[in-house]
Parts: structure tokens; sequence; C-alpha cells
């Protein structure tokens, strides 16, 4: 377990290896594998984890606090742009659109 849905959030992870499931009330949502961001809403609107995130198999993580996210957004905007599509990608899908 990295984190449950309702946990206070502080941090996102990137995979470094392995991968980690996404699930929000008991259903999978989706499976990441290695370079993927995920809890990144935290960093963002620093609500309660919107989701459950389990290992699936062994993994290493990279975490990633607000003073480093926001490090990484001034000095490197593509950083920035790829948060915004994996949130633009996430959006889509959890309204069904493709």
């Amino acid at each position: 377990m990295i984190f449950n849905e309702g946990d206070p959030a502080q941090e996102s992870y990137v995979i470094q290896k392995g991968q980690v499931e996404i699930r929000r009330n008991g259903r999978l949502l989706d499976t990441l594998s290695e370079k993927s961001i995920f809890g990144e809403m935290a960093l963002i609107d620093h609500a309660p984890r919107a989701a459950t995130a389990v290992a699936a198999t062994d993994v290493a993580l990279v975490p990633v606090a607000e003073k480093q996210f926001l490090f990484l957004v001034s000095q490197t905007p593509y950083f920035a742009l790829n948060v915004m599509r994996v949130l633009a990608r996430r959006l889509r899908s959890a309204n069904g659109a493709t």
C-alpha cells in the first residue's frame, strides 16, 4: 500500500521501477509503469487523496514534494506541460471520453 483514498496528500511520486495500481472505491482505474507520475493532484490542491495507490510489483518510487515540484515547474516548462497532459488524460478517462 502506497497510500489510501482519503489520506492526507503532500507529495506525488514518479515510478522508477515496477508497476502501481490506482484504485477508487475498490475498482481498478489504471496500472502505471516506469516513468509514470501519480498523486500529482496533491501538489495542486492539497485535498485528501482521491484514489488508492498499491504496488502491483516490487517498486522503486521517487517522491516529489511541493518544493521540488515548484522548482521543476519553474525551471523545466516541459515538466509542467507533462503533468498537465497526465491530468487531462485522467480527467477525460474519468468522464468517459477518449
